[in-house]
């Protein structure tokens, strides 16, 4: 079991903290419970029913609340009204689920209140299978539920990568007052791998807002309802600005090989983990390609892509989907480069050697266009 060490240099070198196999439900749960989380809820549903089996052992073990609800449904109502009480809130599911809770989070982010949503995409549409998938990209990015709202969506390629962004998902729900998303895919959550089980326990944002008793002070009211037209646009036009600095302020990516890189491919997930073994294989072939991996996918990294584009002969986008991220891809470059798409669906995985293909054509039909100039 993981448990709360830090890193103090004084150590010898016997005594530093070693890597320990996690799978990646299971980090993530770990991580939630390191970055204080008081309350979870959620429901089962492959492939991240061991997050919730985590959280329903060690929860209690902290004195903390864990609860399967009776549905989705349920789940993130109670969510609701735990974080509207100012509890530090996780919620798991995976895309079925999700799609339940689409009336939770609007009502969530309606009535700004932080709160994590952990998403474990599986293939689709309908129940689909228990097979890795990105299909939900567009649910997640474009709002997920009613209403003009956006919240923060966070994409991690390594289980590492998955318990750094737990906290930091803490950190920005109650930085802004809003539910976040960690977007992880099948194969994330079921994969394991080495983790130094080193966490981070994010400052607890002062308060103000929350249900907390009105003893010895006025009463306060958490809501998303607004009958009057002119309080709700007021309300509306708060919640805009608020979401323009989130995508001022919480873009991330990351980039790999980009110096001289011709062909840029853009993936995140389990698809940028595959393509870095293609861009590997591609150099082999005297195709000089890059990662660009978006780890925030809203607020998308759009004028970061722009500027690595301008210098780039062609744009790949790799997804574990039919083509959503590629979308914004498109809107990012604006048309200045070509992009291609390269997507498998139904939890079928891309190869590298597909992907080392995608490549090659592009760099061939640039290549075409360059010569017919």
């Amino acid at each position: 079991m993981a448990t709360d060490v830090a890193v103090d240099s004084t150590r010898r070198e016997d005594d530093i903290v070693r890597p320990i196999l996690m799978k990646g439900n299971e980090a993530m749960a770990e991580a939630a419970i390191q970055a204080g989380c008081d309350a979870y809820f959620g429901y089962p549903i492959t492939p991240q029913a061991e997050l919730l089996e985590w959280m329903a052992r060690r929860m209690p073990e902290l004195g903390r609340v864990f609860v399967q609800a009776e549905s989705e449904l349920a789940a993130i109502n109670m969510a609701l009204g735990a974080a509207a009480t100012g509890a530090r809130v996780l919620v798991s599911s995976s895309s079925p689920g999700i799609s339940l809770m689409a009336e939770g989070m609007s009502y969530l982010a309606g009535s700004e209140l932080p709160m994590v949503l952990i998403d474990v995409m599986r293939g689709g549409p309908g129940l689909g299978s228990i097979g890795p998938s990105q299909s939900d990209y567009f649910q997640a990015t474009k709002g997920h539920g009613h209403g003009d709202y956006r919240v923060p969506v966070l994409a991690p390629s390594s289980i590492a990568e998955a318990v750094e962004l737990t906290a930091d998902a803490f950190e920005i729900a109650e930085r802004y007052r809003t539910p976040v998303i960690i977007l992880a895919d099948g194969v994330m959550g079921q994969a394991m791998e080495p983790v130094v089980p080193v966490y981070r326990m994010p400052a607890r944002t002062p308060g103000g807002w929350e249900l907390s008793g009105a003893v010895d002070r006025p009463p306060r009211v958490v809501r998303s309802l607004h009958l009057r037209p002119e309080d709700l646009e007021a309300h509306n036009r708060r919640l805009q600005a608020k979401f323009a600095a989130i995508a001022d302020r919480e873009v991330r990516w990351a980039g790999e090989h980009l110096e001289d890189a011709e062909i840029v491919i853009v993936a995140y997930g389990t698809s940028a983990r595959v393509a870095r073994t293609a861009i590997e294989r591609a150099h082999e072939q005297g195709l000089r390609a890059g990662l660009f991996r978006p780890i925030s996918l809203w607020p998308f990294p759009a004028a970061e892509l722009s500027g690595i584009a301008r210098d780039a002969r062609a744009i790949v986008v790799v997804e574990m989907s039919a083509g959503q991220m590629v979308e914004d891809v498109r809107l990012a470059v604006e048309g200045r480069t070509p992009v291609f798409f390269h997507g498998r669906t139904g939890g079928m995985v891309p190869t590298p050697g597909e992907v080392v293909d995608a490549v090659s054509r592009a760099w061939a039909l640039t290549e075409e266009i360059r010569c017919n100039r």
